[in-house]
């Protein structure tokens, strides 16, 4: 192989990296294996992880333990969609077009805008995308951001603006809501859109009305990021006037899969829609009159002039899409409206209990979803590690913006009544 491609030995083929940054030593690994032992050897690391499906999971942050139908699997397995990259071709693409324009339509249908794209990274690519589609539509320089965004949010906008994109200025709440007047005072002239999370990162309900109205004040673009399942129950963001509406699609159809990969979910009026980042399929006819689907107002240099681009992520979550459009085809607008209900019914229910332990008292008093946040009265480090232990996973450990230590807590529709009587008890009992 080596004398295939011209060198003697494989250190040549590093000879471009300078040697003071090269790893020069051995790396540590066990010897050659037969595929047997190696196969024996994976699954005994393997083995030290405890996957999520063996716990009873009250953990959150962004990333939900949703039940996810089996059709969705079966779908994606498909040979001919399994392997579907961008359709540039859509005369023998015709199958994976249309699934991408029905999953833009239901997430049109979700968030009450014109037009979506076929996805985003993630939720946080989609927030950081909408920032400076907001920038290229009203040529303005900043925008304003509600603090109780997801802070890993928050990070990838700064690391763009870092660039000079974009001035981020941010509203430091402490209560776990952002105050719509202390985003008023950070609005002027160079701002291009208010961006808000609801629910927000700690579960709480924003005062969408309110921060639609500062952004229509200052003349911005109001960019709401919502939870695709609570819209099931909530009013969609074009109600309190949001222009673009993003989200994190976990939880339409994917696994958490140690985080990811996730999918960014975009939406936008149409007045916007040629600014929008991304691909976007539409139907056409064909010319025998027939239905026909193409991606259409993305050109070419959104993949290959990336300075006359609208955005250089140039690729999708094509394969999270799909599930995505899976998902919500299968369990159907009333399956939406049962699985967001019971989500919050079974939040507010273990919220209620835990209080009642004496162990937990609420930092706030805020409407809330199905996620929650609480001070432990103890040591929360070691609740955890004792729950983890039991077969619970006790929510996620978090620094509250005022220092104090909060255990943020999710319920979705696959926990039980029984287990979170049981995790109660349990956690009464430390």
């Amino acid at each position: 192989m080596l004398a295939r491609v011209g060198v003697e030995a494989v250190d040549e083929l590093f000879a471009d990296v300078p040697e003071q940054v090269r790893f020069m030593g051995a790396l540590g690994l066990p010897g050659p294996m037969s595929e047997v032992d190696l196969v024996r050897h994976l699954r005994d690391l393997s083995a030290a992880n405890v996957p999520a499906t063996q716990l009873v999971s009250f953990a959150g942050a962004g990333i939900y333990d949703h039940h996810v139908p089996s059709v969705v699997d079966h779908i994606l397995r498909r040979p001919e969609f399994f392997t579907a990259y961008t359709p540039y071709q859509p005369e023998v693409s015709q199958g994976t077009l249309q699934a991408i324009y029905e999953y833009q339509t239901m997430i049109c249908e979700l968030t009450g805008m014109d037009a979506s794209n076929a996805s985003m990274y993630d939720g946080a690519t989609a927030f950081v995308e909408a920032a400076l589609m907001a920038c290229r539509v009203l040529r303005r320089s900043s925008v304003v951001v509600a603090g109780t965004a997801h802070p890993e949010w928050l990070e990838t906008l700064e690391t763009y603006a870092a660039s000079g994109l974009v001035e981020v200025r941010v509203e430091e709440s402490h209560d776990g809501v952002c105050d719509p007047e202390r985003m008023r005072a950070l609005c002027d002239e160079t701002t291009a859109a208010l961006l808000v999370s609801s629910p927000n990162f700690f579960g709480n309900l924003e005062d969408l009305a309110g921060l639609g109205a500062v952004a229509r004040e200052a003349g911005a673009l109001f960019v709401v990021a919502a939870n695709p399942i609570m819209l099931g129950v909530m009013a969609p963001p074009a109600d309190f006037g949001a222009d673009i509406v993003v989200g994190e699609g976990q939880p339409l159809g994917g696994s958490m899969s140690f985080g990811g990969p996730g999918l960014g979910f975009f939406a936008c009026r149409e007045a916007h829609i040629r600014q929008m980042p991304g691909r976007l399929v539409g139907r056409t006819v064909d010319a025998d009159g027939n239905d026909a689907f193409v991606l259409t107002l993305s050109t070419r240099e959104q993949h290959i002039r990336r300075e006359k681009a609208t955005s250089n992520i140039c690729s999708n979550h094509a394969l999270n899409a799909l599930a995505a459009g899976a998902y919500l085809a299968a369990v159907g607008a009333e399956g939406m409206i049962g699985i967001a209900r019971a989500c919050v019914a079974k939040a507010h229910y273990l919220r209620d209990a835990l209080l009642a332990t004496g162990r937990f008292k609420a930092p706030w008093n805020h409407p809330f979803a199905h996620e929650f946040a609480l001070v432990y009265e103890g040591d929360a480090s070691q609740m955890h590690d004792e729950m983890l232990s039991r077969g619970y996973l006790a929510g996620v450990l978090l620094e509250a913006p005022d220092g104090r230590d909060l255990v943020l807590f999710a319920v979705t529709e696959k926990r039980t009544r029984s287990e979170i009587d049981a995790f109660v008890e349990e956690v009464a009992s430390l």
